[in-house]
């Protein structure tokens, strides 16, 4: 269930060839390191399924034998690639008129390039009216346009883990499924007076770790409503003062985690909030003794960040009304419901959770369900259409993480300096705004 960026390049040089990538794009594909030798091809009649999901070797085989299982209209060739294969994939194909790929599944922003070279599905929306799938989901599917770009296919976001024994500092009258970020902070600090000045709060700091997600999709929609436009603004300035008394109630071992589950298994850690991928094995052994509850709320509201996964058809496809019968099957709820059972992604069609989930399923699950359906949500996205920039713009997050909190620099200076090379990048990319920021305009820090 994982974002594509964790893992590298997964199409094989035979793959590259049987998707027309061409003979050039083969050798260097291999150059890229981490190739496969098993891309799938699916002979005559197979409708050819590029996805940036599903790349290491489990999650991929369980999926082929989901497809296999509960697809029956045609026999789908699954293959997976890194977010620049998909890229140039689609668009070489489409702008060459020479389409070999059927369907593709990506994230939201790793589709949102594509939106011209995407079909119109809103036929197959009214066609899956029955499975209620969120209006939220079905808006973001247009791509700032009026037509459906792609069926939201599979969504996870990031939540909070808790081992019941740090419920004993839990401050009165606190809720933890219904926490503010106030009581997360006195709740953090009671813990570590009460555990002899030793933080039992852990955030993914790590090098690899997803924290700039945090501070993109949870702190700042939540104290400011925006992530780019009001970035230095004044309620920014509180929300990173905040961050400074947090973190100052935060294991500093932090900035060595890169998956929360594994310091959390350990008990080095009591609480910690990350991606759902990477805090599912924490409860896996012993599920009773572990709450997973949804993220703290701020003065603006519940900021979490959706990481949407998304199915579309490029335009000049062939077989296309074959392909839309596999998204038919893709977007079924018992097909929804094996993916979560074998790979741990969420669904986005309306689905009764089975009481056969894996408890650590289960727990994840109701989180994230409570979460999105908060009365005071405030939906954020990754950033989108950033292209090759996009790690420059996560970096600009992370460094101001660590000049406010780990050089402790005065946080209105910091905020204004990111804030320049946040914006020099996005002059020079003028791409909309994604959500929580408004929609339509360009987006730069206000």
């Amino acid at each position: 269930m994982t974002n594509s960026s964790w893992y590298g390049p997964r199409v094989s040089r035979r793959a590259a060839l049987g998707l027309g990538l061409g003979v050039a794009a083969a050798p260097a594909l291999a150059a890229c390191g981490g190739v496969s030798t098993s891309g799938a091809d699916g002979g005559s009649g197979s409708v050819s399924f590029l996805c940036t999901q599903f790349a290491p070797v489990e999650e991929r085989q369980r999926f082929e034998q989901i497809l296999s299982n509960r697809v029956t209209t045609a026999k789908v060739a699954y293959n997976t690639a890194d977010g620049g294969v998909f890229a140039s994939t689609i668009q070489s194909q489409v702008e060459a008129g020479k389409v070999q790929v059927g369907l593709v599944g990506g994230l939201h922003g790793e589709l949102a390039p594509h939106a011209s070279r995407l079909t119109d599905l809103d036929d197959l929306v009214t066609a899956l009216a029955d499975r209620g799938i969120e209006a939220d989901l079905t808006d973001l599917s247009k791509l700032g346009g009026n037509a459906a770009k792609y069926i939201p296919w599979m969504q996870a976001s990031y939540v909070v883990a808790v081992n019941k024994k740090a419920l004993q500092w839990l401050p009165s009258g606190a809720d933890p499924q219904k926490l503010t970020y106030d009581q997360l902070l006195a709740w953090a600090a009671a813990a570590k007076a009460g555990n002899g000045g030793k933080a039992v709060l852990g955030i993914p700091a790590g090098p690899k770790g997803l924290y700039h997600r945090f501070f993109q999709g949870f702190l700042l929609p939540s104290f400011t409503g925006g992530q780019i436009t009001t970035f230095r603004s004044p309620e920014a300035v509180q929300a990173w003062q905040y961050m400074k008394e947090l973190w100052a109630n935060t294991t500093p071992a932090s900035t060595n985690y890169d998956f929360m589950q594994e310091p959390l298994q350990r008990g080095e850690v009591l609480i910690a909030w990350d991606h759902v991928a990477r805090l599912v094995n924490a409860p896996k052994e012993k599920p009773d003794d572990w709450l997973m509850v949804p993220a703290p709320r701020g003065p603006k509201g519940l900021g979490y960040l959706l990481v949407v996964v998304g199915l579309g058809i490029p335009r000049g496809a062939p077989d296309v009304d074959k392909v839309k019968e596999v998204i038919k099957a893709l977007t079924n709820p018992d097909t929804q419901l094996d993916v979560l059972r074998q790979n741990a992604f969420f669904p986005t069609v309306k689905a009764t959770l089975p009481s056969d989930l894996p408890p650590n399923i289960s727990l994840e699950a109701a989180a994230v369900q409570a979460q999105q359906g908060a009365s005071e949500a405030v939906l954020s996205l990754p950033p989108v259409g950033l292209g090759a920039k996009d790690g420059e713009v996560s970096q600009i997050f992370k460094n101001t993480f660590k000049e406010i909190c780990l050089d402790r620099k005065p946080v209105p200076q910091v905020l204004d300096a990111q804030a320049k090379q946040l914006n020099t990048i996005l002059d020079q990319l003028k791409v909309p705004c994604w959500k929580p920021d408004p929609a339509g305009q360009t987006c730069k820090v206000m």
